[in-house]
């Protein structure tokens, strides 16, 4: 009898999963596996709640193969070492898993097909379009999202396919159990942590579709009513599939082109990171800054005490939540590298230490782009923390939400409480701004020669 190992990372889901299809269809047993990969586990990129989740995530793959009949096989150690003695214990001829795009990844894969005697084939499902099919008319990369977009619309899409209806394991083999959270990392989650796993996804996705993906457009950046899918951490773990998502959000009419296209930047962040993996630490393109070292400014931003309420309220729900709107990270992320002028570098590692959803393309090439090292076609951007928060936050209920000190201080005057009556700011546990925007921006053009 023919056996395949199907090997899940991150794309912890039954729905629309090629890889798991395919065994399916091709062995009469396959072997539904999850390694905890100390090497992940070594790397800061796996902190608490990026933990919490994977776990969720793992214990609700395992009950919805048991719906079909089936074990979630967990193992813990080396990838390659766990995948080649389950190999080796079944008699299984190939290893199905998805493909992936990080450095990381790459090497794993690598290695697979290095030590191990059989088949190691790779199947879609981390974006839409594989990371590798879209290239300019010179082969490359697109470096700009907008022809990239154009491109991307263009492609015919993979249907999703479907789930199988059942899955037929070997007999036998030991399934193992999973480690406690306190295993695999240290620290404490966030209280409001969102919770992991398909059910969970597939039922927010339901809900977003029908309620929230037609008014998309006109309300993602409205930070108070915070309008936006919140779909990113089942995205990141792979409990819900971005084809399955565009195929439905398409057929969902114009409103919903705009949550498509967000779609469509995650996959081109993908396709950069492929073509380039070192830019996940590297400038993509190099401007000769010469970041400041400034620990005290860093460390106040990373609590959420700047003196800049709309800042200190992104840094706030991060904190807890695990999770961030968007438009508080484009605010938060601009005040790091053109207010403070610190390294791009320490705001990744530090959201990828938080965010649930903390995927090395998406996060890294973010803060690329608003650092100006990356892919943005205008690198010197700089927002303002105070017209931001009049914008997207104008009569303050983000920052209330957010930033205790301030719950009671109405309307526009949460964003800048400096300019409070003495007698209420002396009752305020909240600190002066860190630093005056006007004179960082001059800093900032002048360190990139822009004066």
């Amino acid at each position: 009898m023919s056996t395949v190992v199907v090997l899940f990372t991150r794309d912890l889901r039954t729905h629309d999963h090629p890889a798991l299809s395919a065994a399916c269809a091709d062995a009469d047993r396959v072997v539904p596996l999850f390694v905890f990969d100390d090497g992940v586990f070594a790397r800061w990129i796996a902190g608490p709640n990026k933990t919490a989740f994977l776990l969720d995530s793992v214990a609700d793959l395992a009950a919805r193969l048991r719906d079909l009949g089936a074990a979630l096989y967990t193992r813990r150690g080396d990838v390659v070492a766990e995948v080649g003695r389950v190999v080796a214990d079944t008699g299984a001829g190939a290893v199905h898993l998805s493909d992936d795009v990080t450095g990381y990844a790459s090497q794993r894969l690598a290695r697979l097909r290095a030590r191990l005697d059989v088949d190691v084939r790779t199947f879609p499902g981390l974006t839409v379009v594989p990371a590798g099919a879209l290239t300019t008319s010179s082969g490359g990369a697109y470096q700009r999202f907008t022809p990239y977009w154009r491109a991307w619309r263009d492609q015919r899409h993979r249907a999703p396919v479907d789930r199988p209806v059942a899955v037929s394991c070997p007999s036998g083999l030991a399934v193992g159990s999973l480690p406690a959270l306190a295993d695999l990392v240290d620290g404490e989650t966030s209280p409001q942590l969102p919770h992991g796993g398909e059910t969970v996804g597939r039922r927010h996705l339901e809900r977003w579709l029908s309620r929230g993906v037609a008014a998309y457009d006109d309300g993602r950046d409205d930070l108070t009513a915070d309008r936006t899918s919140r779909l990113s951490p089942y995205l990141h773990m792979g409990c819900v599939s971005p084809a399955d998502i565009v195929a439905r959000a398409d057929r969902r009419g114009a409103g919903a082109e705009a949550f498509v296209r967000q779609v469509c930047w995650r996959d081109f962040h993908h396709q950069v990171i492929h073509a380039r993996p070192a830019s996940a630490w590297r400038d993509h393109h190099d401007r000769g800054d010469a970041w400041q070292r400034d620990d005290e400014g860093l460390e106040a931003w990373k609590a959420g005490r700047t003196g800049y309420p709309i800042v200190d309220a992104g840094m706030r729900q991060l904190r807890r939540e695990g999770w961030m709107h968007n438009r508080a990270r484009l605010i938060t992320a601009s005040f790091l590298v053109r207010d403070l002028y610190i390294d791009w570098r320490e705001g990744a590692r530090h959201f990828l230490d938080l965010l649930v959803d903390g995927d090395v393309a998406n996060n890294q090439m973010n803060w690329q782009w608003m650092s100006g090292t990356g892919t943005h076609s205008r690198p010197n951007l700089v927002l303002s923390p105070l017209r931001q928060a009049e914008r997207f936050d104008p009569d303050g209920g983000y920052v209330r939400r957010h930033v205790a000190e301030l719950a009671h201080i109405a309307g526009r005057a949460v964003h800048r409480p400096w300019e409070l009556p003495d007698d209420v700011r002396a009752d305020i546990d909240y600190p002066d701004p860190i630093v005056d925007h006007d004179t960082a921006v001059a800093r900032f053009r002048a360190a990139r020669g822009l004066d």
